[in-house]
C-alpha cells in the first residue's frame, strides 16, 4: 500500500513539472492565450528572414511577434501583421525595419519610433518599411568591385 502512495505522490510531482514547464515554455515564446497587444500591417520588399512567430522589438526589447505573412499579387509585396503589447504606443510617423541579430543571429522586425504625438490604433498600416538586406548579395557587391555606379 505504502509503494502505491509513492508512487502516486511521484507521479503528480512528474506532472506538475511538465505542466510547469509548458506554462513556462508558452510564455517565453510568447504563444499564451490571450489578447495581450493589438495589431499592426506593414508590407516589405523583402521580408526574407521573417516568418510568423519572429520577434517584434522597440529599443532591443520584445514588444511583440509577427502573427502572419502574405504576398500581395499587385504590389509583389511581402504584406505582414504583427503585434505591439498592450500600453505601448506606437507614433504614427515611425517605422519598420527588418534587422538582424548579427552575422549568424536571426533576424527581427525592429520598430524605429518617430516623434509624432499622435499613436497608430490597432488595424492600422504603417507605411516607413524597410525591408531585409542579403548579406550574400552584400558580399557580392564588396568581392566584385561594384562602387555604386559611379563613372570613371
Amino acid at each position: 500500500m505504502s509503494e502505491n502512495k509513492t508512487e502516486i505522490i511521484v507521479g503528480g510531482a512528474v506532472l506538475a513539472a511538465a505542466i510547469g514547464f509548458l506554462v513556462y515554455a508558452g510564455q517565453v515564446t510568447g504563444f499564451s492565450t490571450g489578447g495581450e497587444g493589438y495589431e499592426l500591417n506593414a508590407s516589405f520588399r523583402s521580408a526574407d528572414g521573417i516568418d510568423v512567430g519572429t520577434d517584434v522589438r522597440l529599443a532591443g526589447v520584445k514588444v511583440g511577434r509577427v502573427t502572419a505573412m502574405n504576398l500581395d499579387p499587385e504590389t509583389y509585396r511581402a504584406g505582414t501583421t504583427f503585434t505591439v503589447t498592450q500600453g505601448i504606443s506606437v507614433p504614427d510617423d515611425s517605422a519598420v525595419a527588418i534587422s538582424s541579430e548579427g552575422l549568424l543571429g536571426g533576424n527581427y522586425v525592429e520598430i524605429l519610433p518617430g516623434g509624432s504625438p499622435f499613436v497608430f490604433e490597432a488595424g492600422d498600416t504603417i507605411e516607413f518599411t524597410q525591408g531585409s538586406v542579403s548579406l550574400v548579395s552584400l558580399l557580392m557587391k564588396f568581392v566584385g568591385g561594384d562602387d555604386g555606379g559611379s563613372a570613371e
